[in-house]
Parts: structure tokens; sequence; C-alpha cells
């Protein structure tokens, strides 16, 4: 039987705990990563989390995997890595993905409004100019 996104997102949150922002800022005080898989547009029209490392969804396999030219060094297996992206779907998925690469600490913070909400220091959106 097919997989559906339900399926997927409860097997996803079943595995990735939801942590607020009060946790998610004791972890990063411990030297965890924030990770905003948004995608880049959504960033430079909604801002982004003081601090946070920005990988897309799409592109965080590849940033993932320590065996491809395109590994991104700030992903490590034992680091506590935070995860949000606009509403908190993609981060849990993301989430799961890194568990079944082996990743140990993986956390669900939701969505950048949680962070906002929470009381996360925000750098604002980009400025286009006139």
């Amino acid at each position: 039987m097919p997989l559906t996104v339900k399926d997927m997102m409860a097997a996803a949150n079943a595995v990735v705990e939801r942590i607020d922002t009060g946790k998610a800022q004791e972890l990063l005080a411990q030297g965890a990563l924030l990770l905003d898989v948004r995608d880049t547009p959504e960033l430079e029209r909604a801002g982004r989390a003081v601090g946070a490392h920005h990988i897309s969804r799409g592109m965080l396999e590849f940033r993932a995997d320590p065996d491809l030219p395109s590994y991104d060094s700030e992903l490590r297996k034992d680091r506590v890595i935070i995860l949000h992206c606009a509403s908190g779907g993609r981060a849990a998925l993301a989430g799961k993905m890194l568990k079944d690469m082996g990743y140990l600490h993986v956390y669900n913070l939701g969505g950048f409004p949680d962070w906002v909400n929470g009381g996360g220091e925000v750098v604002g959106p980009a400025d286009r100019g006139m």
C-alpha cells in the first residue's frame, strides 16, 4: 500500500520530538545547531532566526551525507540539531530523514512563527530596495 503524506507525517512525528523556543534556546546555548529548512525565497520574504544555519529541505540529504562532496560540516551526527520550517511539516520530515541517516539528537521546533512567538531573535526580511 502506498504511503500518504499523512502516513509520513505520523511516522516523522513519532520519532522527532517537538520542542518549544525555550527548550531550543537552552540547547542552542549548549552548542546545538538551529537549522532552517525553508526555501531561500521564504527567508527573503519573512526573515530568519538569528544564528540559524540554512539548508533548504530539497538539498538536506546531499548536505547531510559526509561521504559526498556537498557535505556541510555544520551537520555532525553527534551534534544536537533543531529544525524548523514555515509551519513544522518539512522540519518533521527532515528530522526523520536525519535520524534515518544516523543523526542522534534531532528536534522539531515547528515553524518560523513558533520561534518568533516564543521570543526568539529575528533578522528581518531582506530589503530589496525600491
